[in-house]
Parts: structure tokens; C-alpha cells; sequence
């Protein structure tokens, strides 16, 4: 029997998960036995649901990324840009561009509001200041951290994608309510001055 060309879309069993029963390597069918590899679901595509549904998400999500934000940069209240990146399956982001990334003194500005006084030499730029964000759909992530250099602060994190080119985020401590809401937008990564 040829191989099914699609079945080369599907990711190696490890990574599969639940959907590959490691033990007789066969594909196991949503709340059903597992199903030989060869065999087919009933109608006429000749696709199995495993591979379906992999190929859907595969269309759905931009490759070589976790998500449509992967490797974008988002300006926040023009002054700071953060480029969003993968970290072990989360969002993270780190400072990418200052509006002053140094001081009237000409000395690069640096994390001096941190509480531990141990990490006030820290450089902003570069500095990874979102963290630990989870999709719960393919425009909507909670459940992250988000450091505020201007304060020394970690609030809690939720985002929406309204559109391709807005980002809207809640920055809270406790609970979103008593938050406040940043609108990100999303901007071209330059060369001009103030990119780290």
C-alpha cells in the first residue's frame, strides 16, 4: 500500500501526543480504539480524522510559529516596543526599541526600579518583560506575566488580536477588573535610532 502523502504533514509520533498510541503505533480516533495505521475512516476523501485536524490547525496557524504574533513587534504608548517570541510553547516578549534608550547623560538606561537592587544594572534593551502568555483560541492569551521597568512592578497579563495590526492587553494585579487596558499596535522592525 503507497503511503497517503498527506500522512508526511503529520508531526513525529512523540510530538502527536494523544493522538498516537506509542505503544502499538497505531493512530487513536477521538473517544474510539485505536485504528491500525493503514485503515481508513469511512467516506470518500481517504483522509483520517487525525490528519484533518492537523492539517486544518497547520492552515490555521502561520508555520515556523506558534502563533500569528510570533517574531511581530507591537509599540506600546510610544515609547517602548516589545517583539513577541516563542518560549517552550508561550508567548514571551522582550524590549526591542526605546524611544530614549539612553539618558541625557548618554548612559544607556537601565532596569533601575527593579526591586531587587541586584538586577538595577540590567540593560532594558533586550530585557524580556512579557511572559508565560497561553493561547486559549488562535486571538486570545491569559495567564502571563507582565514586568514593568517604569515601576518595578509584575502585573498579570490577558490579550485579545482585534485586528491583524491591534493588540489589545489587560495589565492587572488581582483580578482584570480593577486593571488597566494597553492598546499595542503593530509596527515594522527598523533599523532607526533607539532599536536595540
Amino acid at each position: 500500500m503507497m503511503p497517503d502523502p498527506l500522512e508526511q504533514l503529520l508531526p513525529p509520533a512523540a510530538a502527536v501526543g494523544r493522538d498516537w498510541h506509542h505503544h502499538t503505533g497505531t493512530k487513536v480516533v477521538a473517544g474510539r480504539e485505536p485504528m491500525p495505521r493503514g485503515r481508513r475512516l469511512a467516506g470518500g476523501l481517504g483522509l483520517s480524522l487525525a490528519t484533518a485536524i492537523l492539517l486544518a490547525v497547520a492552515v490555521l496557524r502561520p508555520a515556523g510559529g506558534a502563533t500569528a504574533l510570533d517574531r511581530s513587534v507591537w509599540l506600546i504608548d510610544s515609547r517602548v516596543a516589545i517583539q513577541i517570541f516563542d518560549c517552550s510553547g508561550l508567548l514571551c516578549g522582550r524590549i526591542v526599541w526605546l524611544q530614549a534608550s539612553v539618558d541625557s547623560g548618554e548612559r544607556v538606561i537601565r532596569d533601575k526600579q527593579n526591586p531587587d537592587p541586584l538586577l538595577r544594572q540590567r540593560k532594558l534593551c533586550g530585557l524580556t518583560i512579557l511572559w508565560g502568555l497561553h493561547a486559549t483560541d488562535l486571538d486570545h492569551w491569559t495567564g502571563g506575566w507582565f514586568y514593568n521597568p517604569d515601576d518595578g512592578t509584575t502585573y498579570r497579563v490577558s490579550a485579545e488580536l482585534v485586528i491583524p495590526h491591534l493588540l489589545v492587553a489587560r495589565i492587572y494585579l488581582g483580578i482584570p477588573l480593577f486593571g488597566r487596558t494597553k492598546l499595542l499596535h503593530r509596527v515594522p522592525h527598523g533599523a532607526s535610532k533607539g532599536w536595540c
